[in-house]
């Protein structure tokens, strides 16, 4: 069980590189104003929300113990950063307020998962 849930863990941190790679990839054209959701971005949202799922579901089949405030804070932090990149995915030029929160909540949900213990 410990190795199917480092994989999971491995695949949701390549969801969130994939989610905060495809913001930083844009910074220079929020300054241009022609920043836009890539599908990169949601493609990595889509599978940390998947992986996350997968290893709570392990993690509680393992008997682990589990922060679930924690858990259901990021999962509604993912919700938000879910709904406005896939709103968004299509429009040729974002908000640079929306493109700004979509960065700054991917932020908050890696210093959730790593300093809330």
């Amino acid at each position: 069980m410990d190795v199917l849930i480092n994989v999971f863990v491995g695949l949701h941190i390549i969801g969130i590189a994939s989610l905060l790679g495809g913001f930083l990839t844009q910074m220079k054209a929020i300054g241009a104003g022609t920043a836009r959701f890539i599908p990169a971005m949601l493609h990595g949202a889509l599978t940390m929300l998947v992986t996350g799922i997968l290893l709570v579901g392990l993690r509680e089949m393992d008997g682990g113990t589990l922060n679930h405030m924690k858990i259901g804070i990021k999962l509604l932090v993912l919700i938000v950063i879910l709904a406005l990149v896939y709103v968004k995915r299509d429009d040729e030029k974002v908000d640079k307020g929306v493109f700004a929160a979509v960065g700054g909540l991917t932020v908050l949900n890696i210093f959730i998962a790593t300093l809330w213990t």
